[in-house]
């Protein structure tokens, strides 16, 4: 049985150290659009501990949404957190993450990140195996979490006697 109803993922929550300047890269360099933002919130019983999982007492600053080409939405979290906040994870931690962004033109994206001054970490990289056809290579946004961008326009090899293909985000 399966989660009844489900049509895939419909955003991203991410939570940032500085809206502005998340807002700037997710729009000015990787090209999203916001569409809106949303006040605050702060309670004073145990909403935010039961409904959200945070100290009670963690308020959310603002909220804004922007929307990134075909693929999921990203919801961009400012919070003024009452226990502090950890270093992020990383992709090794349990909980680590990295967001991936297709690409037509691999090289091409890489030479405009690295203009953008953004660290791009290595050199891209060919996939093997299932995934052969793939070019791939992380990134890492101002604050520091990790984005790959992914490139295939032939195709991976899995696809050639696949039922089933995973989701691409210019279909």
């Amino acid at each position: 049985m399966a989660l009844p109803g489900m049509h895939g993922t419909d955003h991203i929550g991410i939570t940032v150290p500085d809206l502005d300047e998340a807002e700037d890269f997710f729009v000015r360099i990787l090209g999203g659009t916001l569409i809106y933002s949303l006040g605050g919130k702060r309670s004073d019983d145990d909403w935010m501990q039961r409904q959200i999982g945070v100290h009670p007492r963690t308020a959310i600053e603002e909220i804004r949404f922007i929307r990134l080409g075909n693929g999921s939405n990203i919801e961009l979290f400012k919070y003024d957190a009452a226990d502090g906040q950890r270093p992020q994870p990383s992709n090794s931690d349990i909980g680590g993450h990295h967001l991936a962004i297709y690409v037509d033109d691999l090289d091409a994206a890489v030479a405009y990140l690295r203009a953008e001054h953004i660290e791009v970490m290595g050199e891209p990289v060919a996939s093997a195996e299932a995934a052969a056809g793939q070019r791939w290579v992380y990134f890492r946004s101002p604050w520091g979490m990790q984005f790959e961008l992914v490139s295939f326009p032939d195709g991976k090899a899995y696809e050639r006697d696949a039922a089933v293909k995973l989701w691409h985000p210019a279909d």
